[in-house]
């Protein structure tokens, strides 16, 4: 990769981290306490943009495999993206509850069609310019930087709007805020150095499918077990946020603290998680992640304290860090190279329905148990994705 493009890539990057971070972080909060939506809407905010993303994939991969220049088409879906921030900070005004409360919903899915473009575009985009020897290196420095800088943003907006969770206004300001960065993610984009390919040179890419991936074994059992690792993680996610803001009663302050802590620990945990795979895998080390992810929900339910909650989501972001970092990684490892767009969108398709169906799963729980049930389930499934990949590496071993 050259030294440019990395250093404009950790600008977009540490853009588009505020940008998301004045916006989806708070947008659970901003939808119970202000549009007061019910546990089924709550849990629509995780469910609803992976099933667009699931319809989208496809279209999304044809229409980057024909660009010429996909950083254009990428910071266009991005723009079209932030743009929708604008239709959120609007939604207030509308007549009644309800209809802010779908509106919104309405604008989230919306946003899951560019942003869909945008992800895999990047995907691709970055593989390209980064080698394989460089990648572990470039990606824990990068997601460090990148943590410190939705630290400090999100520390910020929990000092400053520590007062302000039933305030509309002020989530005004944090959404047309978001907008702003999210321009300069546009911006940042567009200046990387690409290798054009001309469409005549990518016949091969031409093609919707290509089924010959799954003939590679490893990363087909990789596959299905990120796929059960997903569900088992995401479908904790709309509990969350009910547990913390309806049950705990956290304000914007003590989200914003859950995820300082949380940061906070990535940051300084991530040269641990790389130099640990270095030394052994990325499949081993990743299993030790995966089983510290699944002690979260467990815990969390124990206590509704907000000072404990706080410590639970810092303790929680030190195996975050490692599944952030080695996840992708892993993708990219098991991925063929000659293949390794159509694996990674085949991985996003199948990643986009399993995002869509394990928060409802969650809230479906809830609703016919009880929170702390449905919470317990999902760390027990958290163990068990850690054993899926256990086998996936004792099997390696032996091929």
């Amino acid at each position: 990769m050259r030294p440019y493009n990395e250093k404009v890539s950790i600008y977009h990057g540490m853009a588009s981290t505020i940008a998301l971070n004045f916006s989806n972080n708070f947008f659970p909060i901003f939808a119970i306490t202000i549009l007061g939506a019910t546990n089924y809407q709550v849990g629509l905010i995780s469910s609803l943009p992976p099933l667009i993303a699931l319809l989208m994939t496809i279209p999304a991969a044809i229409l980057l495999n024909r660009a010429e220049a996909q950083k254009k088409l990428v910071a266009m879906s991005v723009l079209l993206a932030r743009l929708m921030f604008l239709l959120i900070v609007i939604v207030v005004y509308l007549p009644s509850p309800t209809l802010q409360a779908w509106a919104f919903l309405g604008t989230i899915a919306f946003i899951s069609v560019p942003n869909t473009v945008a992800t895999i575009g990047w995907q691709t985009l970055i593989s390209g310019m980064v080698s394989e020897s460089r990648r572990g290196q470039f990606f824990s420095d990068r997601n460090r930087l990148l943590t410190m800088v939705g630290l400090v943003s999100t520390l910020l907006i929990g000092i400053l709007m520590k007062d302000a969770s039933e305030n509309v206004t002020a989530y005004q300001i944090l959404f047309a805020i978001a907008f702003g960065f999210g321009l300069l993610e546009v911006l940042f984009l567009l200046k990387h150095e690409e290798d054009v390919v001309p469409v005549e040179n990518k016949l091969v890419k031409k093609k919707s499918m290509d089924w010959s991936i799954f003939k590679h074994a490893n990363y087909v059992w990789f596959l299905a077990a990120a796929l059960f690792f997903n569900f088992a993680w995401q479908m904790a996610w709309g509990l969350f946020n009910i547990y913390n803001v309806r049950v705990a009663g956290a304000t914007i302050f003590w989200i914003s603290m859950f995820s300082v802590g949380s940061l906070l620990m990535q940051f300084l945990t991530f040269p641990l998680w790389k130099k640990w795979a270095d030394k052994k895998s990325n499949m081993l080390v990743f299993i030790w992640a995966a089983v510290g992810m699944a002690t979260t929900p467990f815990l969390t339910v124990l206590s509704t304290n907000l000072y404990y909650l706080t410590f639970i989501q810092t303790i929680s972001g030190f195996f975050l860090s490692g599944t952030v970092l080695i996840l992708f990684n892993l993708l990219l490892e098991q991925s063929p190279e000659q293949s390794r767009t159509y694996c990674i969108t085949t991985y996003n398709v199948l990643l986009a329905f399993v995002a869509f169906i394990a928060p409802q799963i969650g809230i479906w729980l809830l609703d016919h148990l009880s929170m702390e049930i449905a919470m317990d389930i999902s760390s027990v499934l958290r163990l068990l994705s850690a054993g899926g990949f256990l086998f996936v590496y004792l099997r390696s071993k032996k091929v």
